[in-house]
């Protein structure tokens, strides 16, 4: 039976279970570290609006088995916080864990529209998702030809729909050119609003329009999709766009298992939880990652993001073991905020805290930042107990050193 029970195998989940076992082997401990998880993967989700999103993945074998925590492939279901137990549905079919110690790490979920046609939407949410629209994109040249064959329609300027769009700008060029057809290619940016990226800062957004201009963006702003079929998308003036592809990006939720704890939650759906991420009025039950509304600096609150997951598992993996051990537990605190916002072939835009004041840097440095993010920082070490045992521990930070811009 695992004494400590992570039910998750996002980056909140990987550095739970290893920070859970990194305090055990610590205290030399006798009790077992388990991750329950539904695919056999640490995907690296912040890269799936790249190109071949297939290769975005980690065996999270490879990062738990040489510390010693035991994985589960099966897809948690219920949560009995009475009995302490949680449902899973695997290969195996119905199983009951119990736990004496359960952390909560399921992440987030795109909010799906239910407008007619939804169901031609492609997103960059899951993996799956990710290589669906990656096939999508490279069968395009065999599609008949018509208006809107190279034409991609993006719904939401968030962040993650000005870094499909702008990504996407590139893509498409690349799958057109080899046909000679590549001035067919179009990126459209649909937004309900009426400026781009709202949240992402006042001092970002020129830098975002600029690059959105630079890469041929269009921009439908204060619009929404009022429904899709094979050759267009419709928005709500009434105006049609040419388009065989369209990718939404509007807004997520936290898992819907945080519905079944007798819990506080936000809008979102994340779990109300103290300065060490137990979750209020749950003491047996920690969470981490999209699923936990954590208190960050200067009173905010995490935001759904890996940058913020990361040091939420290690601290939850490891409080949860302190406090099976009857050991101090260490309040959650995290990194100043920091935004590094990709725009594909036009660069990308750094911000600093939760104003999001603009980093006046030279484009190459930003972007060189991004991919040392992407490619580098939030990849955890592999086959190394020591190492990764050390990147386990709350005190060690995410970020690694760059040097300073010039120029």
């Amino acid at each position: 039976m695992p004494d400590i029970l992570i039910v998750g195998g996002g980056f909140a989940g990987m550095w739970a279970a290893t920070g859970a076992a990194r305090l055990l082997r610590t205290h030399d401990a006798s009790a077992t570290v388990t991750l329950l998880s539904p695919g056999p993967d640490l995907v690296i989700r912040p890269r799936l609006y790249e190109a071949d999103p297939a290769a975005y993945r980690v065996p999270l074998d490879r990062v738990l088995g040489p510390v010693g925590v035991r994985r589960i492939e099966a897809t948690a279901t219920g949560i009995d916080t009475a009995r302490r137990r949680v449902t899973a549905e695997g290969p195996g079919g119905r199983t009951e864990l119990p736990y004496e110690r359960l952390v909560l790490a399921t992440g987030s979920a795109l909010v799906r529209p239910r407008f007619p046609g939804a169901g031609l939407l492609h997103d960059v949410d899951t993996m799956d998702a990710a290589v669906a629209l990656e096939e999508h994109l490279r069968a395009l040249p065999d599609a008949p030809e018509g208006p809107g064959r190279f034409t991609a329609v993006v719904v939401g300027a968030g962040f993650t729909g000005v870094e499909i769009a702008t990504e996407l700008a590139g893509r498409l060029r690349a799958v057109a050119a080899p046909y000679g057809r590549a001035d067919e290619v179009e990126v459209v940016l649909v937004e309900r609003d009426e400026v781009v990226g709202r949240g992402l800062g006042e001092a970002a957004r020129p830098v975002i329009e600029r690059a959105l201009d630079e890469l041929g963006v269009v921009r439908r702003l204060g619009v929404t999709v009022a429904r899709v079929d094979e050759g267009a998308v419709h928005l709500s003036d009434g105006a049609a766009v040419p388009a065989r592809t369209a990718v939404w990006t509007a807004g997520v939720r936290a898992s819907g298992l945080t519905a079944q704890l007798p819990a506080a939650r936000d809008e979102l759906g994340r779990l109300a939880v103290d300065e060490w991420l137990r979750v209020r009025g749950v003491p047996e039950v920690y969470a981490a990652g999209d699923t936990a509304a954590a208190p960050a600096e200067d009173g905010h609150t995490v935001t759904q993001s890996c940058q913020h997951a990361t040091p939420q598992g290690k601290y939850a993996g490891h409080n949860a073991a302190a406090d099976l051990l009857g050991l101090e537990r260490a309040p959650f605190t995290t990194d100043p905020y920091v935004t590094c916002l990709d725009l594909g072939g036009a660069g990308a835009v750094l911000t600093s805290g939760w104003d999001r004041a603009l980093r006046e840097v030279p484009v190459a440095y930003a972007k060189a930042r991004k991919r040392a993010i992407n490619e580098s920082w939030i990849y955890p070490p592999v086959d190394d107990a020591e190492e990764i045992l050390r990147r386990a521990d709350f005190r060690v930070g995410q970020r690694r050193p760059m040097p300073e811009p010039t120029g």
